[in-house]
């Protein structure tokens, strides 16, 4: 996990100038930290953008309590596991470090809510969108039957054509990142589940 330091460490650096407490705080992979424009889209909301690049979910769950100190959100909000599929790993394996993820939000924030946003539909990794449907249907299966506190945001089957494929303008020219047309998707998806300030 060393070559995340740099990102770690940066986080660090961020809380010690943010200057106010976040009530909602991204959690997540570079799709969370490209995610540039959320104040501008949730101006209601002391928010935290805590995401770090090319973060799997095994690597969101080392550096959970690192990432979270001095942190009290109303709610947290996580996109990760997406890069974890594009190394290898079997959708198993994403649903114990859901597991894990979400023992450690328990054991540092109790019953806090919590979101968690299905793995999206990339067309760079358009071939292995078997495995990304199955982790989708594994980890909200888990979250319907032992999570009372989290909820799953399905984004997946929006961000696709009437032919089922991914929607091309929603990604950046290398087809795994979003474009501002896929972020301002994911405010009108996300925005119902915020918590009024």
């Amino acid at each position: 996990m060393y070559w995340y330091e740099d990102e770690v460490k940066r986080l660090e650096k961020e809380r010690s100038k943010r200057g106010y407490d976040p009530e909602i705080i991204f959690y997540g992979s570079s799709t969370m930290r490209m995610w540039d424009s959320l104040p501008a889209d949730f101006p209601n909301t002391r928010i935290a953008n805590l995401g770090f690049g090319g973060s799997t979910l095994a690597a969101c769950v080392w550096f959970f309590s690192r990432v979270m100190v001095d942190y009290q959100p109303d709610a947290l909000f996580i996109y990760a596991g997406d890069n974890d599929l594009g190394d290898g790993r079997h959708p198993e394996e994403i649903l114990i470090f859901f597991q894990q993820l979400v023992a450690q939000v328990a054991a540092r924030f109790g019953d806090l809510p919590c979101y968690f946003i299905s793995l999206k539909p990339s067309p760079a990794r358009w071939h292995i969108a078997e495995q990304f449907k199955y982790t989708n249907n594994l980890i909200e299966s888990e979250i319907i039957k032992t999570s009372q506190n989290w909820t799953f945001i399905d984004i997946f089957k929006k961000m696709l054509d009437k032919s089922g494929q991914p929607i091309p303008e929603l990604y950046m020219d290398d087809g795994l990142h979003l474009s501002a047309k896929g972020y301002a998707l994911w405010k009108e998806i996300v925005n119902p589940f915020l918590i009024p300030a």
